[in-house]
């Protein structure tokens, strides 16, 4: 029986991998690292550092495959994306098929957390016969944000919400909270909002060496966050951002 390992290895540095993390990937026969294209060879590099470092078992076969892109010019977005996920889950299927006769263990390197904001799980389940699943979990970017600002993420009592920028951007302020965690915000969402009484905590690249933190009032910050966001992405060719809006009472 295969059995897939989606393993959590936290936003950019080696040291937040698990013990746990660190013991599923020694215990896999095939290391799947995925490359995106040139712009984002940072997060290739990075799978290959984490395997370089922790690897002790000479067993362990590391193959790299291509993902395939989403189409972004499909209108309807949730076709698109299941499109993209049949598309993802067919190109692991080939990838398994190479090196394994149909058994054995394969761990996949899970940016962040196998259960927050990644598709991992879904394509997972689209494997045709379907794999044991395995999770691993991760340092997260919600978790590695506070704490590269240091911040409390819930007030005393109080619930939070974590979406995306689109659903930001589409609906407005969620009703109920007065805290907000966006990720996947490819278009700074927050300037379609009422800045007034708003406060920004933003990171990107965190954990990594490149890491960018700022915070402060939506209406004096906002602006510099885009252009510093501009900027990164020019420098690197890709970005991977997330932010907290809290608002005032």
């Amino acid at each position: 029986m295969l059995t897939l390992s989606l393993i959590g290895i936290g936003c950019g540095d080696p040291d937040q991998l698990t013990r746990a993390a660190i013991e599923a990937i020694n215990a896999a026969d095939l290391v799947l690292i995925p490359r995106k294209g040139t712009v984002k060879s940072d997060l290739a590099d990075l799978r290959r550092t984490i395997c370089a470092d922790v690897l002790t078992s000479d067993k362990t076969e590391i193959a790299e495959f291509d993902l395939p892109v989403r189409d972004a010019g499909e209108t309807d977005y949730r076709k698109g994306v299941d499109d993209w996920h049949d598309a993802v889950a067919t190109t692991w299927q080939q990838a398994i098929a190479r090196h394994l006769a149909g058994e054995g263990k394969v761990a996949l390197l899970i940016w962040g957390d196998p259960s927050l904001y990644d598709s991992s799980l879904r394509i997972a389940r689209r494997l045709n016969p379907s794999p044991k699943i395995e999770v691993v979990p991760g340092i997260t970017s919600i978790q590695a944000l506070c704490a590269a600002h240091a911040l409390p993420l819930n007030d005393i009592g109080e619930a939070f919400l974590v979406t995306t920028g689109r659903r930001l951007r589409e609906g407005g302020w969620p009703a109920g909270v007065d805290t907000v965690v966006v990720m996947l915000d490819g278009d700074t969402a927050f300037q379609s909002l009422d800045p007034a009484g708003m406060h920004i905590y933003w990171g990107a690249y965190l954990g990594m060496p490149d890491q960018i933190i700022m915070s402060g009032a939506l209406a004096e910050i906002g602006t510099r966050i885009v252009a510093a966001r501009q900027d990164a992405r020019a420098r690197h060719g890709w970005i991977m951002d997330s932010y907290i809006l809290k608002r005032a009472r």
